[in-house]
């Protein structure tokens, strides 16, 4: 059995599946509950100033028989009293030291508030401080949150003040609703972070209602923007990750979060440079124990790959993502169709021919009437739309073709060409 134990940045932690700052870390009955389910650390939910939220909080995406594809909330931070709070954090470290127990932190844009906040968590106990720079709503409106994350001068010097008087690790969460997230990891970074987390959730609008005409959700007939999270976001949150990764400015370990819903989104998110991840929706949809099985096939994936401690595979995979003009523009790839697998759907046929490059033929046996599909090699530009659209997995095969071409890059061709400046 591999060793699943991390380090991020100082925070000791049994295993890398910690519970992001939101509903599920409400309080320390949530929070014990799922260090005895399995779950390696938590992060609070926020604590600041007191808030009143509203009702009618959420909102899901349901696509093609799937439930909470993708999830939309307008909750604030923890609307509980900070006393309470932190009465509660103290008892759960008691009851298990071992485990990370991290404070999300947000509050205004004052020194000395920030100076208090951390002073009064830290003395109960916690390992680690997140600051929130990433809700959109909301808070945001009140000059906290996202507002402070979208400005990387702001990020930078709310983190100097914290590391003034912090005496456990700070991490930074970050908002993905900005133009380039590495601007505000750099900040983080040199304004005194020992770690960055992302993403927060994405500015969003669930839907409307086409009977009242409502937005969805609404409070008494009024609507607002929410954070959107759930599967539906992870690429959006892996891309931000790896563009943190291999950026050597922001150099400080990451924490993944963002769709992350089984061990395999886990094992992406940590390939591709994360330490550890954390998880809000899918307990939301499915509940703490989700993390046996979380942790069970991280386990079973490191042992057949021959992997001792789930720390030797992060950012194995951040060498292999580039930019766009890094591709070697003389590597081909084709479709080719398995005929014995085949159902005769067409869908391939159809997404090429209106969608594609029309490569794909439809061969009609005259003796017979059967017909087959047969792709024009010469022709495929190896898009793998049809792969992608094909019901049957393994009919539609993506193969390499030789093309007896060296490796040339967009890059390398115009610079050959006297083009780049």
């Amino acid at each position: 059995m591999a060793d699943l134990r991390i380090n991020l940045a100082g925070i000791q932690s049994p295993n890398p599946f910690w519970l992001a700052s939101a509903p599920p870390t409400n309080s320390g009955y949530q929070v014990m509950r799922a260090f005895e389910a399995g779950w390696g650390g938590a992060v609070w939910k926020t604590l600041g100033e007191p808030i009143i939220n509203v009702t009618s909080r959420f909102a899901a995406l349901h696509y093609g028989g799937q439930r909470v594809l993708g999830l939309n909330n307008i909750e604030l931070i923890t609307d509980r009293p900070l006393e309470e709070n932190l009465k509660e954090m103290a008892e759960v470290k008691r009851r298990f030291p071992h485990h990370a127990l991290i404070a999300s932190l947000m509050v205004e844009h004052k020194r000395e508030a920030w100076h208090e906040i951390v002073k009064q968590v830290e003395a109960i106990g916690v390992d680690g401080l997140e600051l929130n720079f990433g809700c959109p709503h909301g808070m945001a409106e009140r000059g906290m949150g996202s507002a402070v994350g979208q400005h990387p001068d702001l990020v930078r010097q709310q983190v100097e003040w914290v590391k003034e008087v912090a005496q456990t690790p700070v991490i930074v969460k970050l908002t993905p609703n900005i133009t380039d997230i590495r601007f505000t990891a750099r900040a983080a970074s040199e304004g005194g972070a020992d770690a960055v987390s992302m993403i927060n959730t994405i500015n969003s609008l669930m839907g409307v209602d086409l009977d009242t005409w409502l937005p969805v959700p609404h409070v008494d007939g009024k609507g607002a923007h929410g954070g959107y999270c759930g599967p539906a976001v992870k690429p959006i949150a892996l891309n931000m990750v790896a563009e943190c990764a291999r950026d050597p400015q922001v150099g400080i370990p990451i924490s993944g979060i963002g769709g992350i819903s089984n061990w395999r989104d886990a094992v992406e998110f940590l390939l591709m440079g994360a330490t550890g991840v954390q998880v809000c929706t899918a307990v939301m949809h499915h509940g703490f124990r989700i993390v046996e099985d979380m942790i069970d096939g991280l386990n079973n994936y490191l042992d057949q790959k021959g992997i001792a401690s789930v720390t030797d595979i992060v950012g194995k995979s951040v060498s292999s993502y580039s930019d766009w003009g890094h591709l070697n523009l003389n590597y081909k790839i084709v479709a080719r169709i398995h005929e014995e697998t085949c159902i005769n759907c067409n869908k391939c046929h159809i997404a090429c021919e209106d969608a594609s490059h029309q490569c794909i033929d439809i061969i009609r046996d005259e003796a017979t009437g059967k017909e087959r599909l047969v792709v024009r090699e010469e022709d495929c530009v190896g898009c793998n739309l049809c792969m992608i659209v094909c019901p049957v997995e393994g009919t539609v095969e993506m193969v390499e073709v030789p093309t007896g071409q060296p490796p040339l890059t967009w890059n390398q061709r115009q610079a050959a060409l006297g083009l780049v400046k």
